[in-house]
This record gives C-alpha cells, structure tokens and sequence, in this order.
C-alpha cells in the first residue's frame, strides 16, 4: 500500500515537472517568436536607410559626415539584430542591440535635421516616399517592440514563479531580457517632416 501511495505521489510530481517543463518551452519559443517580428521590422528599415542616404546624397554634398554616420550606425544595427536574433535570450546581445539601435536612431534625427534645411531634398518625391516608408517601418518596430516585451514579461514571470523556479533554472531557462529604452532623450519619437 504505501509503494503505491509513493508511486502515485512520484507520477503527480512527474507530470508537474513535464507540464511546468512543456509551459516554459512555450512561453520561450514565443518570445522568440515576438523578437523574429522585431527583426524582421528592423531589416526593412535597415534596407530603406541606403535608399535614403543615397538620395540625399546629391543634395547634401556638404553634409558628408552625417551621411557616413547614418551608414555606419545602421551597419552597426544590422551586426548587432544578427547576434540578437540568434539567440535573444541572450541578454547582453538584446542589450548590444538596444545601444546600437539608440546610435543609429541618433544618427537618423541629425541627418533628418540636416534635410530640413534643404527645401529641394524635402520635395523630392523618392525622399518623401521613403520617409513615410520609414516613419511607417518604425511604428511596426514599436508595435512589434511592445508584443516582444509582453511575451518576455510572460515568460519571466512563469519562469520566476513557484513550483515553476525551481524546475526552470535547473534545465537551463535563462531569464530573458526586455527591448526596453533606457535613457529619456532615447524615448522621443524620430521627427520626420515633409
């Protein structure tokens, strides 16, 4: 009698440790999923931006630098998504990922200063097509930004939670890092005028 009450405590026990193990599976594979959105946003708008300089870079001969910082902070953006996305639970890549999307953010509100100075730049259509295009690209980033922390929240709540804990950090479930701004200036909305 009392192995079988012992057998049937060890298959309760079991199927806890196999339903918590097949929740927190889930909840990674979607916060994973929300980041492949992040990323699949970002590339869209790292393809406009050589679209953008090249425009502009008839009208803004003198603007050089500012055109070479747009470039190097997106290739830099583009480095930093790639080690992101292969692994975003990683949270010194998420990180990697959040200061050079802050440079690169950076560098697009000079060179968007630097338009507003040329009138001729600012009524070209290509250039009004691809900013409107950006500004679209970046309200997709934000929204896709949202989703990714709400799952990341999810999992790290599940994963931090009883009896969950103490099955998650044994097999290997690392806490996940928030796509969060960290710094105020960072938090302004890009200004595009047409």
């Amino acid at each position: 009698m009392t192995t079988l009450i012992l057998v049937g405590v060890l298959v309760v026990l079991a199927l806890l440790a196999i339903g918590t193990y097949n929740k927190l599976v889930v909840l990674r594979n979607r916060f994973k999923n929300a980041f492949a959105q992040i990323d699949v946003q970002l590339k869209r708008r790292y393809d406009l931006i050589p679209n953008l300089v090249e425009t502009a870079k008839g009208y803004l001969k003198h603007e050089r630098g500012t055109l070479d910082e747009v470039t190097a902070a997106r290739n830099q953006a583009s480095s930093a998504v790639q080690k992101a996305a292969s692994d975003p639970a990683d949270s010194a890549a998420i990180k990697g990922l959040i200061g050079a999307e802050t440079a690169l953010n950076s560098a697009l509100g000079r060179l968007f200063a630097v338009v507003e100075a040329y009138p001729d730049l600012k009524a070209n259509q290509t250039m009004l097509s691809l900013m409107e295009e950006l500004t679209s690209t970046e309200n997709k980033i934000s929204f896709a930004r949202q989703a990714y922390n709400d799952a990341v929240m999810t999992y790290n709540t599940a994963r931090e939670t009883f009896p969950n804990v103490l099955i998650a950090s044994p097999l290997g479930f690392k806490e996940a890092a928030l796509f969060e701004i960290t710094k105020p200036e960072e938090r302004e909305a890009q200004k595009v005028a047409f």
